[in-house]
């Protein structure tokens, strides 16, 4: 059966984040922040909303585009929060997740044999989808030195003859990273000066928790070069839902609309109008989790910088990424062991390009989050003697 299966399908790797979690889910006691997902409950007017739908009989498919009411309200929606401007009949594409997003719009500009820089570290999925639209990731690393954010220089020393785009992802998973004005600044001067794509995933927008997020396509000379993907998942707890959009200049729009047509056809309607009810009339549990998410991540940094894990502070999303260099263990034996013997599941930092650390997700209660520390300081001061 191995013939049958194809070079690309055998040459990506199955999700490192995935296989913790499934390890974790046959143990008993295990704290996991590993996963992330927001431990909230979707908001109940956004739950009653999709409710009502299936109850009205609103269950047939949509444009593929997605519905006229929830493509203008995310319109309006990035005007306002982000100063975002995309006209909703031929700039956005409402899509299953921003995974979906992320993967059509990767095929949509790559071809065998280009090459597409990966901004590292990452979410895992960005590489393997260059390699499925048969192109080349070539990973560009985001340090600590730099607050792990993505720099004109780095860039300029990976860029090739072939390197067609660049995929980012600020507020960064699994660093927390962001970026400021003057780095988008400074990736634009990249991108225009060789012909590149931007491809931003800024699904974590809203969890920036000093000033507001910096979105790259408000750099005039970046709009028409920068492929926006966005979504309900972090923000309103709606992972399930499965609601993302794409947006882009109409070009790169209808590209990518071709392929969802035929992969996808249509995001769930019932998925749509709840979404549509989260930006009419969300904004308070949303800021209300937000706040949560900022008290979480004060606990958990310092509590893993005072048992000797450093870490820097992030300013977005919500995961910390502290170092684990200093306990003489590799992130992937510093994960396992500390799954095993303490019941603390995190995610090793080489899965998603960020060897020497784990990524913790705040994404649990306080409370859990207390004992996820204690049993930490535990495991490291174990590994003194």
């Amino acid at each position: 059966m191995r013939d049958f299966v194809s070079a690309r399908a055998r040459a990506i790797p199955p999700s490192g984040i995935r296989r913790f979690f499934d390890i974790a889910q046959t143990m008993e006691d295990v704290i996991s922040l590993g996963v992330g997902e927001p431990d909230f409950c979707t908001p109940w007017n956004v739950c009653e909303a999709g409710i009502y739908s299936i109850e009205q009989g609103s269950t047939a498919y949509t444009s593929n585009k997605g519905t006229p009411q929830l493509r203008g309200a995310i319109s309006r929606y990035l005007d306002a929060r982000f100063d975002l401007r995309y006209d909703p009949e031929d700039e956005i594409i409402v899509t299953c997740g921003v995974s979906e997003a992320a993967d059509i719009a990767i095929r949509a500009v790559v071809d065998p044999g280009d090459e597409v820089l990966v901004a590292e570290p990452c979410y895992v999925s960005y590489s393997p989808c260059v390699m499925l639209a048969g192109g080349v990731p070539v990973p560009v690393p985001c340090t600590a030195q730099d607050e792990f954010r993505v720099t004109a220089d780095a860039l300029l020393e990976r860029i090739t003859p072939r390197t067609k785009a660049l995929v980012i992802n600020f507020p960064n998973n699994p660093t927390g990273g962001v970026l400021r004005r003057s780095d988008c600044e400074a990736i634009a001067d990249v991108v225009v000066d060789h012909d590149l794509l931007l491809i931003s995933d800024e699904v974590y927008a809203e969890l920036t928790y000093d000033g507001r997020h910096v979105a790259p396509a408000t750099i005039p000379e970046l709009w028409e070069r920068t492929v926006t993907l966005n979504g309900f998942s972090k923000a309103f707890a709606m992972t399930g839902w499965r609601i993302g959009y794409l947006c882009a200049p109409p070009e790169i729009a209808a590209a990518a609309l071709k392929i969802h047509q035929y992969v996808a056809l249509c995001a769930p309607v019932m998925g749509q109008v709840a979404a549509y009810e989260a930006l009419r009339n969300g904004e308070e549990e949303k800021n209300a989790m937000v706040r949560e998410y900022r008290l979480r991540r004060n606990l958990l940094v310092d509590g893993l910088n005072a048992i000797g894990l450093a870490c820097h502070l992030p300013k977005g999303a919500f995961y910390a990424f502290p170092s684990v260099e200093g306990t003489g263990m590799s992130d992937l034996e510093f994960a396992e062991a500390l799954l095993r013997e303490q019941h603390v599941a995190v995610v090793p930092g080489s899965v998603l390009g960020g060897p020497g650390h784990v990524r913790c997700a705040y994404a649990v209660s306080r409370e859990q989050l207390k004992t996820a520390l204690a049993r930490m300081e535990e495991f490291v001061n174990g590994l003194k003697y």
